[in-house]
């Protein structure tokens, strides 16, 4: 219900603007931009040749801050924790004081306005800087899945998307504001996402599950905007990296962005002012209730449950379950709610956690190493910025893809999402071989592929989880399923692919007689620097798909039924929101 007063000269404005303001389809504007922002550690392969060159560290040391990048992006328990226990403005404004704190101290290192710090510090602030956007996600993902449950698929895919996007969102916003200098391409990334989330502290909250008939209609309106979006942005950087963009062509390429992030606005007011006018125009209808029934019914519950909590306290007495039968034994059917150590001590659970090791380890990897592979290729910087924007770009593609695609496949002919997930592990080793084994233009190609395939792989993950353990603990568990990403990106960038990189240098330097003090940035040269790291990263992506296909087989069964049909039994009629009290 809205606010029934009003403004003299404003009519029904103001009860409109309070059910608009607390209405799902605002609250869910106000998650895309909320999400549009919290993709910053995408971009660390265009600021990360800064940190290497100012600070004067080699690629291992570059590829550590690397890994306490996705250490800190992927840990995503403690927002989850926070979560279950605070209101989502909470998490939201925490999240954005990291954000800021964590890069904003990067920034002022790498522009020497510090003296320099030790590479321990460095390490904990862009680990605390990336960690913040495990509450954005915590904050608005978890929100709105469980305003929209029966169509988790796509809304996961449409967040996840504009995450995917917002690394190249930003760089065209930072390239109107300061230039081609990715110094201050940090600085951006540490007040705007901050700024945004602050915004809309108060928006996004969880509401009172409800269903709509045109549901799926307005997802759709949604996704042919961020597609247009994307489209725009894409054919921007192929002009920018063709042409040379004067500061007047950047603001109105930022410009066009901007209103097109603000367009999923307009669709959401109409479609609450078209809800507004249904529920004032459908009268109440009270019925007819008759005192002394009521009394009689009253008297018949009061009777059944003394006879239920009589029936329970006999049977607790013969029937105690230790906490190991509870956890191991006794668990409920699959789509049921789990407890969060029901989940996480799970095979299912296990064999997701192989899988986000393989999977998303090597495509971390690689996108970590893009601005340094286009470097050995001899591409100049310009380039590089496009594959880091390609790879921003088809990341976003991906997630669209693996949301829309995957929910439809489900209801139609019941295809089940950890199928879908096995073929993009086994599509990312394609793009792996290719940077392994490069041609003329390869790169181009292997960063579509490698960002499609990064992008598909965390909507299913996280749509997988919440169908498979409930929506209860969701805000936890869907940040424990990623706990393999960061394990994999140590293992996969730190301990293999900068050591090997920087042997292939250390050769470099011996064939011309040089040793490592020689010089001050240790740099590879030729398509050999990558080539067998990415041999490994793609044989260790191949065994993650096979491995996903185990899950396939365990859940074929659940797949097949209606996984969704408690959440239709249990849902509201559309009435207007309020605010919370």
């Amino acid at each position: 219900m809205g606010v029934t007063t009003t403004i003299s000269g404003t009519g029904k404005t103001l009860p409109f603007l309070t059910h608009l303001i607390w209405g799902r389809w605002f609250s869910l504007f106000a998650s895309f931009l909320v999400m549009a922002g919290a993709g910053a550690t995408y971009l660390f392969g265009v600021y990360s040749k800064e940190i290497k060159s100012s600070l004067g560290y080699d690629q291992t040391t570059l590829n550590l801050l690397g890994f306490f990048k996705d250490l800190g992006a992927n840990v995503g328990v403690p927002s989850g924790l926070v979560a279950e226990v605070t209101p989502t403005w909470f998490v939201l404004l925490l999240g954005s004081g990291l954000n800021f704190c964590g890069y904003f101290m990067i920034w002022l290192a790498v522009t020497n306005r510090t003296s320099k710090p030790k590479v321990w510090q460095m390490c904990l602030y862009i680990c605390i800087g990336a960690n913040s956007q495990n509450f954005a996600n915590t904050g608005a993902l978890v929100t709105s899945v469980s305003n929209f449950p029966e169509s988790r698929g796509v809304v996961l895919g449409l967040l996840k998307g504009f995450t995917g996007l917002s690394g190249a969102i930003m760089t065209q916003i930072y390239l109107a504001l300061y230039g081609n200098d990715s110094k201050s391409l940090i600085l951006l990334i540490a007040w705007l996402p901050a700024a945004i989330s602050v915004v809309f502290v108060y928006t996004i909250r969880k509401i009172s599950l409800v269903r709509q008939a045109n549901e799926l209609r307005m997802f759709y309106q949604f996704l042919y905007v961020s597609v247009f979006l994307a489209l725009f942005i894409m054919a921007m950087t192929i002009a920018q990296n063709l042409a040379t963009f004067s500061t007047s062509a950047y603001a109105g390429s930022a410009s066009v962005v901007i209103f097109l992030l603000f367009v999923p606005l307009f669709i959401s007011i109409k479609e609450e002012l078209n809800l507004w006018r249904q529920n004032n125009q459908q009268p109440v209808s009270i019925p007819e209730v008759k005192i002394d029934n009521m009394i009689d019914q009253h008297h018949e519950y009061i009777e059944q449950e003394s006879t239920n909590v009589t029936n329970r306290k006999s049977t607790d007495g013969s029937h105690k379950t230790s906490c190991f039968a509870n956890v191991f034994l006794n668990k409920p059917e699959r789509g049921e709610d789990y407890s969060i150590l029901q989940a996480l001590l799970s095979t299912d659970m296990l064999i997701l956690f192989v899988s986000t090791f393989c999977g998303l380890g090597t495509s971390l990897t690689a996108v970590d190493n893009m601005g340094q592979i286009g470097e050995s290729l001899g591409y100049p910087a310009k380039t590089i910025k496009t594959f880091v924007s390609l790879v921003s770009i088809w990341n976003y593609f991906g997630r669209i893809f693996s949301g829309f695609v995957s929910e439809i496949l489900l209801a139609k002919y019941k295809f089940p999402r950890p199928l879908m997930f096995s073929l993009v592990l086994f599509l990312s080793c394609v793009g792996l071989l290719m940077i392994a084994f490069p041609i003329p233009g390869s790169v181009y190609v292997a960063s579509i592929i490698i960002g499609f395939s990064f992008g598909a792989q965390l909507p299913l993950i996280f749509a997988i989880i919440s169908e498979l353990f409930g929506l209860k603990y969701y805000s936890t568990l869907f940040n424990c399923g990623q706990l393999g990403s960061p394990l994999g990106t140590y293992i996969l960038n730190v301990m293999v692919t900068g050591p090997l990189y920087d042997r292939e240098a250390k050769k470099e330097l011996a064939r011309k007689g040089l040793t490592r003090a020689a010089v001050k940035e240790l740099v590879c040269m030729g398509s050999h620097c990558y080539r067998l790291s990415f041999i490994i990263l793609a044989c260790v992506c191949c065994f993650g798909g096979l491995a996903s296909l185990i899950l396939v087989v365990r859940t074929r069964e659940f797949y097949n039924g209606d996984i969704y049909k408690k959440f239709r039994d249990g849902v509201q009629p559309k009435t207007p929101a309020e605010p919370p009290k």
